[in-house]
């Protein structure tokens, strides 16, 4: 099988499991979700594992879920919001768990589990938020926010190859241009206006604000994830996904275009 049918195929498995699991309910946001990251916590810490830095990645794992399923809990299944007190123990185990590993290295592995946690668990966990922005479930709005995104990455990549010549941050991503950059922000407002004529709820300039948050937050995301590659002379962060590498490939703009919106939704809408 060619890479571009590899891509296509998996792509739209991809794009159904995220698309449904959204659709189908609550519950199955949360533990397909979960589920992501996880995996995304896990791949991480394969990544920049090495002689010198060993995260915990047990404890990260179960620090991880813990965390997600407090704050998805306390958004979707009426847990009491004083329960996200348990994150900050949670954090605090990882100290103590370092002095019996004995490794030569132990802050920098406690800076590397909780960075781990930071960058590829709590976006993650913050869907659960956009999704309950009215405290009830809302799967519109996620959806509009993953059109937003896939628009986003579909158009730079189409401007970028049809009129890029200007590059946007050579140092860090050779392919990425000024030209894609904008194109993307062009077509992902356009879209934003078009998903304010379905999903009344919030208002057109905010769809439009929305759209421009993720196409730069987004693209510094994707950025962020090369910078990381490079830095440990690798490709892809997994190969979980046929085509496309590993997870935080496919959800780079997601993880730093999510704190953004949440926050944009919570102080504007």
């Amino acid at each position: 099988m060619s890479n571009f049918w590899q891509r296509i195929i998996t792509g739209t498995i991809f794009i159904g499991v995220v698309a449904g699991s959204i659709i189908y309910g609550p519950i199955s946001f949360q533990i397909v979700f979960l589920w992501i990251a996880l995996l995304s916590l896990d791949e991480f810490y394969k990544l920049i594992k090495s002689p010198t830095i060993q995260p915990n990645k047990t404890l990260g794992l179960i620090a991880g879920a813990a965390i997600y399923i407090l704050i998805s809990g306390i958004t979707f299944n009426n847990l009491p919001p004083q329960y996200l007190s348990l994150a900050f123990p949670i954090f605090a185990i990882l100290f103590i768990a370092e002095l019996y590993r004995k490794k030569e290295t132990p802050f920098t592995n406690i800076a590397f589990t909780i960075v781990g946690l930071l960058y590829a668990v709590v976006p993650f966990a913050l869907l659960n938020l956009i999704g309950g922005i009215d405290l009830h479930y809302d799967a519109g709005i996620l959806i509009g926010y993953f059109i937003l995104l896939w628009t986003s990455d579909s158009f730079a990549y189409v401007f970028g190859m049809l009129f890029g010549k200007h590059r946007l941050f050579e140092r860090i991503s050779p392919k990425k241009s000024w030209e894609g950059f904008l194109g993307a922000i062009l077509c992902s407002s356009g879209s934003g206006y078009l998903l304010s004529l379905y999903y009344t709820q919030i208002a057109p300039q905010h769809w439009i604000v929305m759209a421009i948050i993720i196409v730069v937050c987004g693209t510094l995301g994707d950025l962020t994830e090369s910078m990381l590659k490079r830095s440990l002379n690798v490709k892809d962060s997994g190969t979980i996904l046929p085509g496309h590498g590993g997870l935080l490939d496919r959800f780079d703009g997601m993880l730093l275009s999510v704190p953004f919106i949440w926050a944009y939704l919570n102080l504007f809408n």
